[in-house]
């Protein structure tokens, strides 16, 4: 199979990422040639986002362009993958061009699907190990996403993941550790823990919560030098983590924290299990155990039976809890949802209106958060290079892909991955830009 090569298209979350990067490991562990180049692939894999229409059409916006390299490229066979190809597989198979479609949790018959896409039958070589321990890594080198579980139990009213992805499944410590091994091995310096909440991780194998556990074993391994956390959710913030969080300094202050809205009303008919006063209080309980940490949250504007009281509480709540960062989205009404099927749904210009209001809001506090960085210095990640030699990358405050960015200005050559200390001399809406002071060993 060596000489047939495969281009992989990843759409949508992270945790699609990981799933991307184990179809590649898996891929060249079976002698396939990878590019990056869709017109020298015999072979096309899409791997889809489902979770909201939008991300759906993209996903079919991809699978038409690969259909298309049939007959522009060298393109024999085009495959289907991730989440959208599990909630229409039927359409998707349905599309002329199409030549398999795969779920979220077959991956592990990935070549034999390929094969049979491609009408060739050749010797397939025997797995040893966890198909996650065959990652190939498509972030920059110094950073990688560790997925901690699969699934969800939550059932909130309005997502779909939970349909696509099955019940919330930890992983193995022991797994867990030799990824991270094998990932700082290949000079990986920060991981990115991820999974639809990784604050239950261990709940459903070990005797309850276990994720301080893992951190604190994962800040062993030599080479880790930051652990980030992600979608930690707020009833599920637990003392044992923050007192980790607090004492680890290989573990960032920095807590995504995915609460959707405030209103006791809102939250109810989404199925979520805050209250306005829960998030509150654990919001000023993360704040009084974890010194300076940064606080990221995700609010849904517009769901079903949002009254403009509704709105206005949450516009009082984001400037009260003054968040570091803050992701809004308009509802999406997803076909299957229960959220779907309930009353009252608002019109689209009135979900994008309350978008850009509290986006607004959020504007101003941000910028708060961020001019209180001015002054201080602060350990930076490399990520890249501008034009005019002025650099930028992250310190502990920053997420990969979701936050503001530092630029950085040095006399001397930056290398990608390099850690620097960072004096910070202006701050902006969503940036701060310094100057390097001494190298981080």
């Amino acid at each position: 199979m060596s000489e047939l090569r495969v281009a992989l298209v990843s759409l949508g979350c992270d945790k699609n990422t990981v799933d991307s990067e184990v179809m590649l490991g898996l891929l060249a562990s079976q002698g396939f040639v990878l590019t990056a180049d869709a017109s020298q692939a015999e072979v096309i894999i899409i791997n889809t986002c489902g979770f909201l229409q939008d991300a759906v059409d993209e996903s079919y916006q991809e699978i038409q362009s690969a259909i298309g390299q049939k007959e522009t490229g060298c393109c024999r066979a085009v495959i289907v993958t991730g989440c959208a190809a599990v909630r229409y597989r039927e359409d998707i198979l349905a599309v002329d061009g199409v030549d398999a479609v795969m779920g979220v949790n077959e991956y592990a018959n990935l070549i034999p699907v390929v094969q049979k896409a491609l009408g060739v039958a050749a010797a397939i070589q025997p797995l040893t190990t966890d198909l996650e321990l065959l990652r190939i890594p498509s972030t920059p080198k110094h950073y990688a996403y560790l997925r901690i579980a699969e699934g969800c139990d939550k059932n909130c009213t309005y997502c779909t993941i939970p349909a696509i992805r099955g019940s919330y499944t930890s992983r193995h410590l022991e797994s867990l550790l030799e990824e991270a091994k094998r990932l700082a091995d290949l000079g990986v310096r920060e991981l990115v823990l991820v999974a639809q909440d990784t604050t239950l991780y261990g709940t459903d194998i070990y005797e309850g919560q276990k994720l301080h556990v893992l951190l604190d074993k994962l800040s062993k391994i030599e080479g880790i030098h930051w652990l980030r956390l992600l979608y930690c959710y707020p009833e599920h913030i637990y003392d044992d983590l923050l007192a980790e969080m607090a004492q680890n300094p290989k573990i960032l202050p920095y807590i995504d924290l995915p609460i959707q809205h405030c209103s006791d009303k809102i939250l109810k008919l989404m199925g979520r299990r805050s209250t306005e006063q829960s998030l509150r209080d654990t919001i000023a309980h993360i704040r009084k155990s974890v010194p300076n940490v940064v606080l990221r949250t995700t609010l849904i504007t517009g769901f079903p039976g949002e009254t403009k009281a509704d709105f206005a509480a949450m516009c009082k709540f984001v400037e009260d809890m003054e968040f570091d960062w803050l992701g809004v989205f308009p509802y999406s009404r997803e076909e299957g949802t229960p959220a779907d099927n309930l009353p009252d749904h608002l019109e689209e210009k009135t979900k994008l209106a309350r978008y850009d209001r509290l986006m607004k809001i959020q504007q101003g506090a941000t910028a708060n958060q961020l001019a209180k960085r001015d002054g201080r210095t602060y350990e930076v990640v490399v990520e890249g290079a501008e034009e005019n030699g002025i650099y930028f990358g992250r310190s502990f405050g920053e997420a990969p892909d979701i936050d503001g960015m530092v630029f950085i200005s040095s006399h001397r050559h930056l290398q990608l991955g390099e850690f620097v200390q960072v004096r910070i001399t202006e701050t902006f809406q969503y940036e701060v830009v310094g100057e390097v002071v001494t190298q981080t060993p």
